[in-house]
């Protein structure tokens, strides 16, 4: 016989025995394996011709054995026979797990030629498999017991292999000897080259460090490692619960694995949002102190131009503080959009237009970028500030157009899309219908690290003098503000996708019309009511050049002893301008009482916060009108001019 190699596997010591004899007197070389693990080590080594292999044994067993030799290059030729005691209650179809035949186990002497018919069998050239035939079956009475184990072991495997946990057993070496569907997903793993693996060593040096300490505790206690302080693999973050089991002196360990990536994601996002939300609150503030500052400027400013002609020596250099008051006041409005206070005048849109519009003027100076636009036909209308989305879009293209210096491709698209919970839960904003805006780049991309952190105010990847960090932050503040959510998918030298939600709306999309930039001269009484002297000082003037007659106050409660005092005279003023943040009484409970002493009260109310929360509010209230500072003359006279007339 040519196949002299051969390697016998099974835990009954009696059988290897007998076929260690009995093979060795026919002259071949044997080696023999307690169980599925040993053999593998054996196999390591050794390449024998023909391998026995039964099909129960503990530490992998024979299918599982069968499976991962067929899948060593190195075996390719090597002959398998099942050598089983099931093999008669067993409905077994060898040839599935890679065995080329069968033999039922049974009394010795017979066994042996059967035995010996399947080693010359398998020596001849060409020799065909042995189809599903099991060689001595026949002689074998069926056992009740033994059909009743193999049911019961079915039953306890169906249930493995369906539950949501990855379920493993390891050697007490930590040594992979069973792991379910779940716990092969999770490794990411191939079952053939998990099993007989070193389970720590799958894990990074730290997380399998951590294993390993917890894998050799001589104690006989469960240990965990929980959602707090979880291991990473494949990009998954698990929690593992690991159980030491003792059989008639045999150590096994059972590891119980949960995926808790999603979740982890989630709290991640609740955190970031929560941290935004106390960054929005400081930013708010900051704008709205800076606009004060700014309503001083910009008054004085368009105080002196209005006693000026452009042939002043004077009125460019005036023009230019204007100019630049201006774009400060644009700067504080980014930092208002964040701070969650700023959508103006909302207004139910049509997205194409905008992005239509948007795309063709940046499209116009920067024509080193290819730009691509897909819209969706009968796209959903939504209510949004058109100038603060306009913004948006210009934020995120020039965000683009800066990760491409050498110029690359923008793509544009719109999108009706339906959202569950699952897709808005990390967002916490509820599901429905929204309109999808896409903006992919084909630019340097980020890493993980710069893509968690982008939308903070004042982050920037940029060199000084490029950028402010404030581009981003506002888009986010803007968006979010207006009932959406901006995700964002970018990877190294890949590129960068936006993409941008908002609620929609079936309203019928209004036509924005263009504000007079004419003074509006007037008559009457104004109470200006502000606690910055500089804007009393300021409007007091500009007032006045309006033609009005003009009455201050520097608190709540001395507009309302004003207020109170002219009423009863029946000189009350004819309009209010009522700061809405000062010390002691607000705006808010000043416009109150003031409603208490003449319900007909004209307020027009000022603020250097924007329109939403606190404002909205007094508004609802029946509250006349609101202006934002810093405000221009212009602006001023015909904002008096609505709420009057």
């Amino acid at each position: 016989m040519k196949n002299r190699e051969i390697l016998v596997v099974d835990n009954d010591r009696v059988v290897l025995k007998f076929m260690t004899d009995f093979l060795v007197k026919k002259g071949f070389h044997v080696l023999t394996a307690e169980n599925g693990l040993s053999a593998l080590d054996v196999l390591k080594t050794y390449t024998p011709d023909v391998i026995f292999v039964d099909l129960i044994m503990p530490n992998i067993d024979g299918k599982k054995l069968c499976r991962i030799i067929r899948d060593m290059p190195r075996l390719n030729n090597v002959k398998i026979i099942i050598l089983s005691a099931v093999a008669a209650e067993e409905e077994v179809d060898h040839t599935e797990f890679g065995a080329n035949a069968c033999i039922a186990k049974g009394p010795f002497n017979s066994m042996s030629q059967y035995i010996l018919t399947a080693l010359n069998e398998l020596e001849r050239e060409n020799s065909k498999v042995f189809a599903q035939e099991v060689m001595g079956a026949k002689n074998i009475h069926f056992r009740t017991i033994t059909k009743e184990l193999l049911s019961s072991q079915k039953h306890f495997e169906t249930i493995l292999e369906g539950m949501s946990e990855g379920i493993l057993e390891l050697t007490s070496e930590a040594r992979i000897v069973y792991c379910n569907p779940v716990a092969t997903s999770l490794l990411g793993t191939p079952e053939e080259k998990l099993l007989a693996s070193d389970f720590a060593e799958l894990f990074k040096e730290n997380d399998g460090q951590r294993i390993r300490k917890f894998l050799n505790t001589p104690e006989h206690n469960s240990w965990t490692i929980s959602e707090n302080s979880p291991v990473a693999l494949n990009g998954k973050q698990l929690t593992m619960k690991i159980l030491p089991v003792e059989d008639e002196g045999n150590k096994t360990i059972v590891v119980i694995l949960n995926d808790i990536s999603m979740q982890k994601n989630m709290e991640a996002k609740v955190v970031q949002a929560q941290k935004m939300e106390a960054i929005g609150t400081l930013a708010g503030g900051i704008a709205h102190d800076f606009n004060n500052l700014l309503m001083g400027m910009q008054g004085y400013v368009s105080l002196i131009l209005m006693g000026v002609d452009a042939t002043h020596p004077y009125y460019k250099n005036l023009k230019g503080i204007e100019n630049q008051v201006e774009s400060a006041s644009k700067l504080t409005g980014q930092l208002l959009d964040f701070a969650r206070g700023g959508k103006y005048k909302v207004n139910p849109t049509n997205i194409n237009e905008l992005i239509k519009k948007t795309s063709n003027m940046f499209g116009r100076t920067k024509k080193e970028i290819n730009m691509h636009v897909k819209y969706q036909e009968d796209i959903w209308t939504v209510e949004v500030d058109q100038g603060q989305i306009e913004q948006v879009l210009l934020n995120l293209y020039v965000n683009a157009w800066q990760a491409m210096p050498e110029g690359g491709g923008l793509r544009l698209q719109t999108k009706n899309i339906t959202l569950d919970e699952t897709n808005v839960k990390p967002f916490q904003i509820e599901p429905g219908n929204y309109v999808e805006m896409t903006i992919c780049d084909s630019g340097m991309g980020m890493d993980e690290k710069t893509k968690k952190r982008i939308f903070e105010p004042f982050f920037t990847t940029k060199k000084m003098g490029r950028g402010t960090g404030l581009g981003l932050a506002s888009v986010y503040g803007i968006i979010k503000n207006h009932g959406g959510f901006i995700n964002v998918d970018s990877e190294k030298d890949k590129g960068t996708t936006f993409s941008v939600y908002l609620p929609a709306s079936f309203k019928a999309v209004e036509t924005k019309t263009e504000l007079s930039t004419e003074v509006q001269k007037g008559s009457g009484t104004v109470l200006l009511v502000d606690d910055e002297e500089v804007i009393v000082d300021v409007g007091q003037e500009i007032l006045k050049s309006m033609g009005y007659k003009v009455v201050t106050a520097r608190s709540g409660r001395e507009a309302i002893e004003i207020f109170d005092k002219a009423h009863y005279l029946t000189s009350a003023p004819d309009l209010i301008i009522l700061d809405m943040v000062m010390p002691e009484m607000g705006g808010g409970e000043t416009y109150d009482k003031l409603k208490e002493i003449n319900p007909q009260v004209k307020v027009l109310l000022s603020s250097g916060y924007g329109i939403d929360g606190r404002a909205t509010e007094i508004l609802k209230r029946g509250c006349d009108g609101f202006i934002q500072k810093p405000f221009n003359i212009s602006k001023l006279s015909q904002s008096i001019k609505r709420v009057l007339h």
